[in-house]
C-alpha cells in the first residue's frame, strides 16, 4: 500500500467520519475503485478511525476535560459524570447489536448494493431533519432516555453507508436539542464508539505488515487534520440550518453506486 493511498483513504475518513455521508460506506467505496488495494485486516480502518478520534478529542477538549475531571481522587465532578453517564447509556444499544448481529453487519461490508441504499435512506433521513423545529434543550438538560433513543440511532449506523453522525444528531434534533448540542453529544458518543472498536478489533494487530508503517502514520495524520477541520464544517453548517444538504449528496452518491453494481 502506497502513502499516496494512505492520504487519499485518509481523506475519505477524515471527511467522511463527521460529515454525515457515512464513513464506512465510502470506505467500502474507495477500497472498490483502487484496484491495487490490498486491506491489511481492520488495521487500517482502526488507524484511520484512531485519527479522527484525535480530532474529536482536540475539538472538544473543554468536554474531555470536565470528563477526565471526575476521574480526580477525593472530588466529585457532577458533570462529568453526568456525561460519563450519557455516554454509556448511548453506546450500550451499539454494543448490543455490535455483538448480536457481527456476522450480518460484517457481510454487509462486503455489498456494495447495500451502500447505495443505505445512503439513499441517510439522505432522505437528513432532508426529512430540514422540517424539524429548532430545538432549545442543551447538553445539560439530556436525559438518560433521550441518550438511549440517540444511541439506538447510532446502532443502525453499524451498517455501512448509514451516517453515524447523520444518524444521531437529527435523533438529537429529534429530542429536542439544539443544534449545537445535538452535534456535541453525537460527536461526543462517537469516543467509546472508536474506542471500542478499535479494541475489539486490536487482535489483527499481529497480522499488519510492518513494511506499511509509513503508510499507516500518514493515513492516521491526514485522518486527523481533516477530520478535525470537518467537524468545523459541521457546526457551522447547523448553526445556518444547512445540514440537510448533505442529503441530496447522499442520495445522489447512493445512486451512482447502485448504477455502477447494477453494470459490473
Amino acid at each position: 500500500m502506497s502513502e499516496s493511498t494512505a492520504i487519499l483513504l485518509g481523506i475519505v475518513q477524515g471527511l467522511t467520519e463527521f460529515l454525515p455521508i457515512s464513513s464506512s460506506g465510502h470506505l467500502v467505496i474507495a477500497q472498490q475503485l483502487i484496484q491495487d488495494f490490498k486491506y491489511p485486516g481492520f488495521m487500517l480502518e482502526i488507524i484511520l478511525h484512531l485519527g479522527t478520534l484525535g480530532a474529536v478529542l482536540l475539538y472538544f477538549r473543554s468536554d474531555v476535560a470536565v470528563i477526565l475531571s471526575s476521574f480526580k481522587p477525593n472530588t466529585f465532578n457532577k458533570a462529568g459524570w453526568q456525561l460519563i453517564r450519557l455516554l454509556t447509556i448511548g453506546t450500550l444499544p451499539a454494543i448490543v447489536a455490535a455483538l448480536t448481529l457481527s456476522d450480518a453487519i460484517s457481510s454487509s461490508f462486503e455489498k456494495t448494493s447495500v451502500v447505495g441504499i443505505s445512503l439513499g435512506i441517510t439522505g432522505i433521513w437528513l432532508i426529512v431533519s430540514s422540517k424539524l423545529p429548532p430545538g432549545t434543550r442543551e447538553l445539560k438538560e439530556l436525559t438518560s432516555y433521550d441518550a438511549f433513543c440517540v444511541g439506538l440511532f447510532q446502532s443502525i449506523a453499524l451498517i455501512p453507508g448509514i451516517s453515524r453522525s447523520g444518524f444521531t444528531i437529527v435523533a438529537g434534533l429529534n429530542r429536542g436539542l439544539s443544534y449545537k448540542a445535538a452535534a456535541r453529544f453525537s460527536f461526543l458518543l462517537s469516543i467509546p464508539a472508536i474506542v471500542g472498536a478499535a479494541t475489539f478489533n486490536a487482535r489483527d494487530i499481529g497480522m499488519v505488515d510492518k513494511t506499511f508503517w509509513v503508510s499507516y502514520l500518514v493515513g492516521f495524520l491526514t485522518a486527523f487534520v481533516i477530520g478535525y477541520l470537518s467537524i468545523g464544517i459541521v457546526m457551522k453548517l447547523l448553526e445556518c440550518q444547512k445540514f440537510h444538504l448533505f442529503g441530496y449528496y447522499c442520495i445522489s452518491m447512493g445512486g451512482a453506486v447502485l448504477a455502477y453494481t447494477s453494470l459490473s
